[in-house]
């Protein structure tokens, strides 16, 4: 099988829903266009925007695993966000302008024990990635696929919270690409680092329950607590579902 691109998706929100995509124009040195362009500060943080800042300073799911059955969509022309979550319902609106409308839908989600949802902040430079550096993330179908082999039976790929799903290569193979160059529809993403996985990966993307040792998993057999890894786009492109990808 030729490798090829099986699903895209971006997070609006950070760690507040996913949306899947057919298609996606990535820009060298730049995150995937409303991919974590906003993110929710907890009332311990001091983020405002200004500047990158790690996932320690938000809501997220590693924290408030409800988190992970959020779904979201971007009306990119008006700029309205819609969530939807199967015990909340849905909520559309506008996050420049009425931040607090999902604090109050969402804020619930968050156990009374952690640090509360505070603010909605918009990232003025970048996307709020899990790495200092704007970065999208590759996955390996394969990989995953290894993964429900262990565990006897199927697992969403939406846990890995992935940008770009990639089919056709060896089961993680995708760790031998660190230093190299992918060539990706017309994009090219040099590829970075791997990702180390947290517990928003053992939360269910249906229920947001935490149903998955997927840490201990990947622990137990394969000594380590990865899951794809980061690349930087080093040359603007588009990608879209049914592309191939190569390493070069």
């Amino acid at each position: 099988m030729t490798p090829q691109v099986t699903q895209l998706w971006r997070y609006p929100v950070k760690s507040h829903g996913r949306e899947a995509l057919e298609r996606v124009r990535l820009t060298a040195g730049q995150t995937l266009p409303w991919d974590r362009l906003w993110a929710v500060a907890h009332d311990n943080s001091s983020a405002d925007g200004s500047e990158w800042v790690p996932c320690q300073n938000f809501t997220i799911g590693t924290k408030a695993p409800k988190l992970a059955a959020l779904n979201a969509t971007v009306n990119e022309a008006t700029g309205l966000v819609t969530l939807t979550h199967p015990e909340l319902g849905t909520l559309e609106f506008d996050p420049d302008q009425d931040g607090e409308a999902l604090i109050a839908w969402a804020g619930g989600l968050v156990p009374k024990d952690r640090a509360q949802s505070s603010r909605l902040i918009r990232a003025r430079s970048r996307g709020f990635t899990d790495t200092e550096f704007p970065s999208v993330s590759l996955m390996n179908m394969a990989s995953h696929r290894a993964v429900e082999t262990k565990l006897e039976h199927a697992c969403e790929p939406e846990r890995w919270r992935g940008n770009v799903w990639l089919d056709g290569f060896a089961p993680w193979a995708e760790f031998d690409w660190i230093g190299k160059t992918l060539r990706i529809g017309t994009a090219r993403i040099l590829v970075r680092e791997r990702v180390v996985r947290c517990k928003h990966t053992m939360a269910s993307p249906k229920t947001g329950e935490r149903d998955i040792e997927t840490l201990s998993l990947l622990r137990e057999n394969w000594g380590h607590q990865d899951f794809g890894v980061y690349g930087e786009v080093i040359e603007t492109g588009d990608i879209r579902l049914g592309d191939t990808a190569e390493v070069l």
